[in-house]
């Protein structure tokens, strides 16, 4: 993507291109050049966990080549096979939420055996965005992967009022009710955050591990008002949120959004590895927007409360976490305030473990899940048997 990238505006960030024109994506993306990533970190030593302290990984030649397989890679799902085999639990007696596991019988899990894991997405995404990583990380764990409220194949209720609290509380409960094992939490941009605050706020032992993949600031652009990339665009984000409780003015937006071209060209403002935007992925992110209720969603979520902010909850968090960056995100960038605290926390906090991806954008485990299993694969051994 090189250095000039789009603004680092959370969950609205990548629609303003599309909001701008079709046939020119990116020249709202143009205009705020990002400094070069941070240098290479010296290894740390001692703690539970040391592991891998800002370590690049990948290179700039890598970023856009076709995503390699891994000698350990079982294969990419097909999304369809995913969703065949997605099952239904009801939430709180009234939401039908979706969710996919690897394991017909989960249950017979010897004591002993490695924790689960549980996939959760980001803005936009759901369960199939995972097709590139379940199938290796499924050769040795147990690996759910849950659609939040408002995406996916999950219940979108007309007029709910999202909230970090609530996913937060979704996969708690899920972990209580449907996993009911110690479990290792892997998220990306909000589903990160979501998992951050689960772990904040579990008391029954409930999550084992973090794994945080581009965590997100909040669950949309307010919460990062010390960003100067954000204070220079408060007013347009202010004006924009005011479009978007207007019901008629936020459905042509919508509309605009979901378009198969301006998806495809979001995501290719994202990703850096480009052939991993592929017409799978974008029907991927296309399909539920179609849904009755995503509007509804869309709209909660973009002009909503941000949330509870990460750089609050870490260092409750005694669990290992691991932190791997794509370094050419342009949502959450390394050098923002986000990015740069997430990169200042192992010399910090012995349990927390920080990988940079070079080449790499805000989905990593799509976008270069070869590097991501390179990383994860060691780091998931490395955790005691539950």
């Amino acid at each position: 993507m090189g250095t000039a990238v789009t603004s680092p505006l959370g969950s609205l960030g990548p629609f303003l291109p599309a909001l701008a024109s079709s046939r020119q994506p990116h020249s709202l993306s143009t205009s705020f050049s990002l400094a070069p990533p941070l240098g290479t970190a010296r290894r740390r030593s001692g703690g539970r966990m040391p592991g891998l302290v800002a370590v690049r990984c990948g290179g700039d030649s890598a970023a856009l080549a076709p995503a390699a397989a891994s000698p350990s890679d079982g294969g990419a799902l097909e999304a369809s096979e995913i969703k065949g085999k997605s099952r239904k639990w009801q939430w709180q007696g009234q939401y039908s939420i979706s969710y996919f596991v690897s394991d017909s019988d989960p249950s017979a899990a010897p004591p002993g055996s490695k924790p689960p894991l549980l996939l959760v997405h980001g803005f936009g995404a759901s369960v199939p965005h995972w097709r590139r990583n379940i199938s290796t990380l499924a050769q040795n764990y147990t690996v759910y992967a849950v659609d939040l409220l408002g995406f996916g194949a999950s219940d979108k209720p007309a007029g709910f009022r999202y909230t970090m609290e609530t996913w937060a509380q979704l996969i708690l409960d899920f972990l209580e009710d449907v996993v009911k094992r110690p479990t290792v939490l892997v998220g990306n941009s909000v589903g990160s955050l979501a998992c951050v605050i689960a772990a904040s706020e579990s008391r029954k032992n409930l999550v084992r591990g973090l794994v945080l993949l581009n965590c997100a600031g909040g669950m949309n652009n307010k919460a990062i008002v010390d960003d100067w990339r954000i204070k220079l665009l408060l007013p347009l984000l202010w004006f924009i949120d005011f479009l978007l409780k207007q019901r008629g003015i936020a459905s042509a937006i919508f509309e605009r959004v979901r378009e198969k071209d301006n998806l495809r060209n979001i995501l290719l403002s994202v990703y850096g590895n480009k052939e991993s935007v592929d017409d799978e992925l974008v029907q991927i992110i296309k399909e539920p927007a179609d849904d009755d209720g995503a509007l509804d969603a869309f709209v909660s979520i973009v002009t909503g409360p941000p949330g509870p902010n990460p750089v609050q909850l870490m260092p409750s968090i005694s669990l290992p976490v691991l932190v791997l960056w794509g370094n050419q995100d342009p949502f959450t960038p390394i050098d923002g305030p986000v990015g740069k605290y997430f990169s200042t926390l192992p010399s910090k906090l012995s349990n927390v473990s920080l990988v940079l991806l070079e080449g790499v954008g805000h989905c990593p485990h799509d976008d270069r899940p070869d590097l991501v299993h390179e990383k994860l694969l060691p780091w998931l051994d490395s955790l005691p048997a539950s």
